[in-house]
Order: structure tokens, then sequence, then C-alpha cells
């Protein structure tokens, strides 16, 4: 005897034993023969039959037999007729039948007219011309003989209690039934059999013992003394235990408080701002030109209710039109054009989170160290990379002496905590300058790929906001941070209820919690 078939004979369950050795008996031996035999139930000896299943000891076959009746709305065709043929009926007398009094001419129910015309092209008995039905030549040499399926619908009335198999005239009458809806019942059967494999036939060769083994103690054995006497069923510690899928946080939602932890831990406070926002603060604050093809409304949300928001400070607000008109006293020419209150006062869903950046700092002193990270909103198609909503991260830092210099060594141990190896390259975004893109490395593909942008706030945005001295902004995509950690192609992905990837995607650093 080999020790695995030793060790399998010693891990049998009870109930495994008595159905291999029913099987021995009787090969053909029905599931509830096994149970009256054995004093089992049904549900124990199909439990026992998959456990024996899963270890190559006996196979398992399972049988469907279907019966086949007729509905109350099949009993009615099989007497009455179907629509289609009370259709051809009257058209084998008139040839044609106007549309409108089809229902009326044809005794059909409104509600069925559209199946039995559908069923009268498929059949090629009829056809539809300007709103009249006529007669083909197939309809008319079928208007005195019975369809395949009106002869299954007659085989099957003849038979009330149901027909389990139709003899091959029939069986293309039966394909066209099933494709109908209300007319045939279908009553299922299963049954198992069982089959000894190899395996098994080795078992039962060896032999075992039939007996009640021990798998728990109660406080009266031990106490008792009667463990002593007890058989035990032996304890795999090999075993494989079910898989426990503990509550997680979302992955989005992982990298969100990682990159919350990152700044706090730098010295950052935090400013939230708010998802619906006037034009002036989303986009004017940032000199960003009224004309500008970012405020058309295929990449702007514009909201109705409320329509408009309103102005802050109108100090602010007139310095911030002379900003735009001619530069004010920054030192620049601005945009040359009228700037308009109304176009500022329009209500949008943000479509950054830069604009808290610029709110922040026309409400607070410097020193100011601040991040946000949010959801913005943009009127994006739906595709593999893009959102029409989605998560942003914005740092800001003003103080006197702050240079380029200090973006850079900000933004290196920013990624650097990260995890990621950064570069920059020169780039141009209309509220900053210098401006650079922030590249990781990423060594699994080799490559650099783009993921933020940052620069020096421009003196056309700090000098209305009455902020004298040099200010630093960065930010980045989340969802585009989020595809790379977690090696998603499709952005799509982070937001569907995909069960099997929220479970095994890893949350912290490529380790699950």
């Amino acid at each position: 005897m080999s020790e695995d078939i030793k060790k399998t004979i010693s891990e049998l369950h009870i109930y495994e034993k008595k159905l291999l050795k029913e099987l021995e008996a009787n090969p053909k031996a029905t599931p509830a023969q096994i149970a009256s035999n054995t004093g089992m139930d049904i549900k124990s000896v199909m439990s026992a039959a998959g456990s024996l299943a899963s270890k190559d000891i006996i196979e398992v076959h399972k049988d469907v037999e279907k019966t086949y009746s007729l509905t109350a709305d099949g009993l009615e065709y099989a007497e009455h007729g179907l629509p289609e043929r009370k259709i051809l009926d009257v058209l084998a007398q008139k040839r044609e039948i106007a549309m409108k009094d089809l229902a009326d001419e044809a005794g059909i129910d409104k509600k069925e007219t559209g199946i039995a015309l559908g069923w009268l092209r498929q059949k090629n008995w009829a056809q539809i011309d300007k709103g009249v039905i006529n007669i083909t030549d197939i309809g008319k040499d079928f208007a005195d003989k019975s369809g395949v399926d009106e002869r299954v619908l007659d085989y099957l009335k003849a038979n009330a209690d149901g027909v389990k198999l139709f003899t091959d005239d029939l069986m293309d009458g039966f394909k066209k039934l099933t494709g109908r809806k209300n007319i045939l019942n279908i009553k299922k059967e299963t049954s198992h059999s069982f089959k000894i494999l190899p395996k098994g036939e080795e078992i039962l060769r060896v032999g075992f013992e039939i007996k009640e083994q021990a798998t728990q103690l109660t406080h009266e054995q031990l106490k008792d003394g009667d463990w002593k006497s007890l058989e035990y069923r032996p304890y795999d510690i090999n075993a494989e235990a079910p898989v426990i899928f503990a509550g997680k946080k979302h992955p989005l939602r992982v990298i969100i408080d990682e990159i919350r932890e990152i700044f706090l831990n730098m010295g950052f406070s935090e400013d939230n701002g708010h998802l619906v926002e006037s034009a002036f603060w989303n986009f004017d604050s940032l000199f960003q030109p009224q004309d500008h093809a970012a405020r058309e409304m295929q990449d702007t949300f514009y909201l109705k209710n409320p329509l408009t928001c309103d102005l802050p400070d109108n100090a602010l607000v007139q310095l911030t039109a002379e900003t735009h008109e001619n530069g004010a006293d920054t030192g620049s020419i601005g945009w040359q054009y009228d700037w308009s209150e109304d176009i500022a006062r329009q209500s949008v869903l943000r479509t950054h989170t830069t604009g808290i950046s610029t709110k922040h700092l026309f409400e607070h002193e410097p020193p100011i160290k601040m991040f946000s990270v949010g959801r913005v909103f943009r009127r994006e198609t739906f595709d593999y990379k893009h959102l029409p909503e989605f998560h942003q991260v914005e740092g800001l830092v003003c103080d006197e002496g702050i240079s380029y210099q200090n973006l850079l060594g900000t933004l290196k141990e920013f990624y650097k905590k990260l995890g990621f190896e950064v570069r920059f390259r020169p780039a141009y975004f209309p509220y900053t300058y210098l401006s650079t893109e922030t590249e990781i490395y990423l060594e699994e593909k080799e490559s650099w790929i783009e993921l933020g942008g940052a620069g020096m706030m421009r003196p056309e945005v700090l000098r209305p906001l009455g902020i004298d001295k040099p200010a630093l902004a960065f930010g980045l995509g989340i969802e585009r941070l989020a595809m790379i950690r977690y090696d998603v192609e499709d952005i799509r992905m982070l937001y569907k209820s995909d069960i099997k990837w929220l479970r095994e995607v890893p949350t912290v650093n490529g380790v699950e919690l």
C-alpha cells in the first residue's frame, strides 16, 4: 500500500467511506438509494460525492431531463391557431389587408400584431407594401395545410402530461416554438450517477473500517475521561484553508491617503475648496483670458443652478480686470481685451484644484505651505485614459526668498517619498513662469513618463491677490499615478466594481493588507 493511498484513507470522512462501500456493492446505486441504505440525507450524499470527486476517487455524472408541455397561451394557440395563422386565413380569402384593419380583420389582440407580422415575414407567408399586407405564393400554399410548429402544438396538446423527446420530423417546429415566449413549459429533472475511478478501486482493495471518528471534544468527554477511548480523525495541517477577503481601502483612497501623509509630514496644511466655483477663481484669478479655449462649453461644465456666483473683494476684482486688460503694475501688457464681470460670475464645476491655491493666497498671509486633494471636472470623452471626473493634487509654497531651485527641490523630495526617480523639462502653463513638467522613470518599461506640472506663480497672478513674495506651485493627477502604481491600462478600471481586481490589487507599495 502506497503512502499516498494510506494517507487518503486516513483522511476520508465517514460519509465518504459509506458512499464508497455502497458503490462497491452496487456501482449503479443512485443518490436516493445510497441515502436510504446508509441513513444519510441526500445533501450529505452529494457532499460526500463531491469531496470524493475532488480527490479523483469517483466521477460524478449529472443528467438533466427536460419535459415540455403547453402553457395556457400555448394551449390557446393549439386550439384556435397562432396569430400569423389567423392573418393567413383572412389573406387566403381577401389576398390583402390594410395594416390599420389588421387586428379587427384577423380577430387578434393589437399587442399580438407585431409578433404576428414578424412571423409572417419569417415564414414568408406575406409581405408588406405601403401599409398593405399581401399574401405570397408560399402563403397560398400553406393556407390549407399546417406548418411544422403547428404540428408540434397539436402533438403537445394531445400529450398533456408532457413530452420528453420529439421525432426528427417535429424537431424543426419544436426549435421554432422555443424561440417564442409564453408557449412552452419546461420542467427539468436532474439525476446523478457515480463511477468509481482507479484510485477508488485501489482504496477498496486495501479496505477500510467504517467507524465514527471524533473531530472535536466536549467538556464532558474531557472531564469523564471518555476522550481516551475515542478514535480521532487525522488533522492535515497542510490542507488549504479558505481564502479570506478582508475589507480594505479602495486603491484610489490608498494613494490619496499616502499623498496626504507625505504633504503633512513635509509641513504642509490642507485646504479643500469647493466643487462649484466661480469662473473668477477657476480661470480669471489664474490670469487665464476670458476667450481661452479651455473656457468653452466643450471643455467646461457650466451650471444652471446656481447660474452665477458672487465675486470677491471689489478691489481684487478691479485689479484682476486691469491685469487682464493691460497688465496693471505687473510689468506685463495683459491680454489687451475688455474684461467682463458677467463672465467672471459664471458658475462652473471646477476644472482643476489650482483655484484653491489662488483663493488660499488671497485669504492667508505668507509664509504659506498648502496642499489640496480633490475631484475636478472636465468635459472629456470617455476612453481608456480620459474621464470627465477625476482627482487632482495641488501643492503651494509662498515665502520670502522662494526660488525655482526650491521648487525643484520640493518636487524631488515629494516624488522621492512616492518612490520615483524624477527629472524635469521645460513646459508652458498660463499661470506660471518658469514652468516645468515632472517626469518619472519606470524601470519595467525603461522609459520616462510625464506625471505632473509645476512652476513659479506669475506676477499677473500674485499681484492682484496682494502677494509681493514669490510662490511655487505644482500638481499631478491621482488617476494617472494609480494607473502606473497598479499597472492599469484603462483608467475606467479604477471606477469599475470589478471585485476580483479589487480583491487582488496590492494596497500599499505592492503589499496586500
